[in-house]
């Protein structure tokens, strides 16, 4: 029995490098995302512990509302794994998209004759690193 080949569509080589470069533009677009995730968590770190400084001159008051802020404050840093769960997301979309863009290149253009092949990264075997969906406590599952 004969294999039989794999389905193929012939598209223009200019549709497969517009398409290329769109999924480039994608993966820059979520750097600058990745960048701006980790801009806002630092600020928000730096504000949180700015916070937790001045409480901390109130400590001789240990009342009920100072534990409460306090609570509060540290329920905020815990939220802040978000940052590290949208980051996985990140990388791994963007790995999802190179892969896409390389893989499209390779099997639409015919390499020159000097041109070494091209490295691919394989596309993730996972869907996703990240399963979590909501922020409850305990809620939080990374692999």
């Amino acid at each position: 029995m004969t294999p039989q080949p794999s389905p193929s569509v012939n598209l223009p080589v200019n549709l497969v490098a517009d398409l290329q470069d769109s999924l480039l533009m994608a993966m820059t677009d979520l750097k600058r995302l990745e960048g701006l995730l980790d801009h806002a968590t630092g600020n928000l770190m730096e504000r949180f512990s700015t916070a937790n400084h001045a409480l901390a001159h109130l400590a001789g008051n240990e009342n009920d509302d100072l534990l409460n802020i306090r609570r509060s404050l540290h329920q905020a840093v815990t939220e802040l794994q978000f940052h590290d769960m949208a980051t996985q997301l990140i990388v791994h979309t963007g790995k999802v998209l190179q892969g896409c863009a390389w893989k499209l290149a390779e099997e639409a253009m015919e390499p020159e004759e000097d041109e070494l092949p091209v490295c691919i990264d394989p596309t993730p075997d996972r869907p996703s690193p990240v399963t979590q969906n909501e922020m409850d406590a305990g809620s939080i599952e990374l692999f």
